[in-house]
């Protein structure tokens, strides 16, 4: 498939790679409960039609899913955090699955804790599973407990993912940094500056590998300690910029990479490193 006319030729230099809940859409009380407006599929299609093509979404949310949420728009997309993964050419690959006796353990473990825990809700999304606690903040202990648990009856075929109000059961050895690679690759990506923003602890491995690429690394939220370098204040200022990033790239790019190198300047104790997430097998 040829990719699409670029317009603008700054734009044609950078890969951008945006989470989606909490980056791109307002995270909801449930995973079902969120929705696109329709101003943003039409502000991805003039992204992607301006950079040719180099615009991917990176999410924990499964491709079919994101598919359904940005319809009739269908992106370049990693989904279950790189575990599948479809390029610009439409061609979708997937790393080794879990086993189908590994899903069902986990499953029922999960279900059990949410039995004797009102409040709490398993996400099933076929290959990896996750347990969110946002209606009951005050069981964070216990859901984490539980969590690490499970993970070691599981053994290696699954990674433990903490984000925000959520426990994650993911593949194993599936990030968004090797999604993100990947995409490095291949058409239209390759050769340009990664562009990667994100929420949650889940893009920290991404956020390392677009650093190590010298590529622009973005954490969207208040502030805390990350491996991104610059950072927007919520959903709201990411739908803003990016509407900059497509009027005026040169101008949009150059602001926050001015911060991210401000940032790194003044050895921001925040900036450059991850944060120390308790759980096994966080970044690769």
């Amino acid at each position: 498939m040829p990719a699409p006319h670029t317009d603008n030729p700054a734009l044609s230099a950078i890969a951008l790679f945006l989470d989606v809940d909490g980056t791109l859409i307002d995270i909801a009380a449930t995973p079902e409960a969120v929705s696109v407006p329709a101003e943003l599929r039409e502000q991805m299609h003039g992204l992607a039609l301006a950079s040719g093509g180099a615009v991917a979404l990176v999410s924990g949310r499964a491709i079919a899913n994101l598919d359904a949420l940005f319809a009739p728009l269908t992106l370049p997309a990693a989904g279950l955090h790189g575990f599948e993964q479809r390029g610009a050419s439409g061609v979708c690959r997937r790393r080794d699955a879990p086993s189908t006796a590994a899903l069902e353990v986990a499953r029922g473990a999960m279900l059990q804790i949410a039995r004797q825990h009102p409040g709490l809700l398993v996400e099933d999304k076929q290959f990896a599973l996750a347990l969110h606690y946002r209606g009951v903040p005050q069981l964070e202990d216990t859901v984490l407990a539980a969590m690490r648990e499970v993970a070691a009856r599981v053994g290696d075929e699954f990674d433990l993912q903490r984000g925000k109000m959520v426990v994650e059961l993911r593949p194993a050895r599936a990030t968004k940094a090797q999604a993100v690679a990947a995409y490095l690759e291949e058409a239209p990506f390759a050769g340009r500056m990664p562009v990667f923003l994100g929420d949650d602890l889940t893009d920290e491995p991404a956020f390392e590998l677009v650093n190590r690429r010298g590529g622009l690394s973005v954490l969207v939220g208040a502030p805390r300690a990350s491996a991104a370098r610059a950072r927007l204040a919520d959903v709201a200022a990411v739908r803003a910029w990016l509407a900059e990033l497509q009027a005026q790239p040169v101008a949009a790019l150059g602001r926050l990479t001015a911060e991210a190198l401000e940032g790194s300047g003044r050895g921001d104790p925040s900036r450059g490193r991850p944060p120390d997430l308790g759980l096994r097998s966080q970044v690769r």
